[in-house]
């Protein structure tokens, strides 16, 4: 029976340190936003000049940032890093919560109409045997 409890304690010990491992490390984040060849370049000055100086008050951390052109269409692809999901969940809360951010998004829909189509949004998580 004692040698049981000792098992299962082991176990217990186990487990609680794995998530703990599991939960500090960081979370990536994949954003694919389609953009319209025709306003493409209204695109990329919103992002640059507006988007990433109010992300960077939430704490984003933008690792890198691409373009993908196919013959049907024309993508923005950036790739975030967040310590845990739920700080990327109230970061990106409080993002589209900004008043500034909302007017901005406004005065470009209203001046160029739509700048983006169809997002995509993927949270990885690292496999333990990823490089490093």
């Amino acid at each position: 029976m004692k040698l049981f409890l000792l098992t299962l304690l082991l176990i217990a010990t186990s487990v609680v340190k794995a998530q703990s491992v599991t939960q500090s490390s960081p979370v990536y984040q994949l954003r694919i936003y389609e953009i319209f060849e025709k306003n493409k370049d209204l695109f990329h000055e919103r992002f640059r000049d507006h988007a990433m100086r109010i992300m960077k008050k939430y704490n984003f951390k933008i690792m890198s940032i691409y373009e993908s052109k196919s013959d049907k269409k024309t993508e923005f692809v950036y790739f975030l890093e967040w310590p845990d999901q739920n700080t990327m969940k109230k970061a990106w809360d409080a993002f589209k919560a900004d008043k500034e951010w909302i007017e901005i998004k406004k005065q470009y829909t209203e001046k160029y109409g739509d700048v983006i189509g169809n997002i995509e949004d993927r949270v990885l998580t690292k496999v333990d045997y990823s490089p490093k």
